[in-house]
């Protein structure tokens, strides 16, 4: 029992030893801030605002994938619409002086070949989904359908024949913009248009 009791004292002596070693050096302190409360000090130590959130249920997830696969999309191809519109208004006023079938056919093929020089690698390379958002805004921005643009251009033989091609990879290129059905699309539109003002 005296010797427990020696081994104890021994321990005791030696941790209290220890602990106002670290105190002098500082490496059990911590300096925080502390609010007194009647007799008592208490540490008070602020911690960072943040909300802690659940996962998003499953069909807020799919909408909100969604409408990320729209954004991009749309962000993608909006420019190709607006030069598809302001291409179309040039080659129409070029036509309408025009009077030669021939000429009429000469400028058409020159016209074609710039612009796939300028842009055919960039629209290959575009998802399906991509070209059907493509077809709506060519659409939103020119008044006609792809269809009707490849029949006035290229004839109703060629119209019909991108028409198929399109059907078997679930296009249409008689698809239009509709501001009812498409209103995500218009919203995204807005957008960019807004975003492309101030900057």
């Amino acid at each position: 029992m005296y010797r427990i009791l020696i081994i104890t004292g021994i321990c005791l002596l030696c941790m209290v030893g220890v602990s106002s070693a670290q105190q002098r050096r500082g490496m059990d302190t911590v300096a925080v801030r502390a609010v007194i409360y009647g007799k008592d000090t208490i540490p008070s130590i602020t911690l960072g605002i943040f909300e802690v959130v659940d996962r998003l249920p499953k069909r807020l997830r799919k909408e909100r994938e969604r409408w990320t696969r729209l954004r991009n999309a749309v962000y993608v191809t909006y420019p190709y619409a607006i030069t598809a519109g302001r291409v179309l208004k040039d080659v129409n006023q070029e036509l309408n002086k025009i009077s030669s079938k021939k000429q009429r056919k000469a400028f058409l093929a020159s016209k074609e070949q710039l612009l796939k020089k300028e842009f055919g690698d960039k629209l290959e390379n575009l998802s399906v989904y991509q070209g059907k958002v493509l077809m709506k805004l060519i659409h939103r921005e020119t008044g006609e359908n792809c269809y009707e643009i490849v029949k006035e251009l290229k004839g109703g033989f060629n119209a019909r024949m991108y028409q198929t091609v399109a059907f078997f990879f679930g296009g249409n290129l008689k698809s239009e913009f509709n501001a009812q059905d498409d209103k995500d699309i218009e919203m995204i539109v807005q957008e960019i248009q807004l975003y492309n003002r101030f900057n």
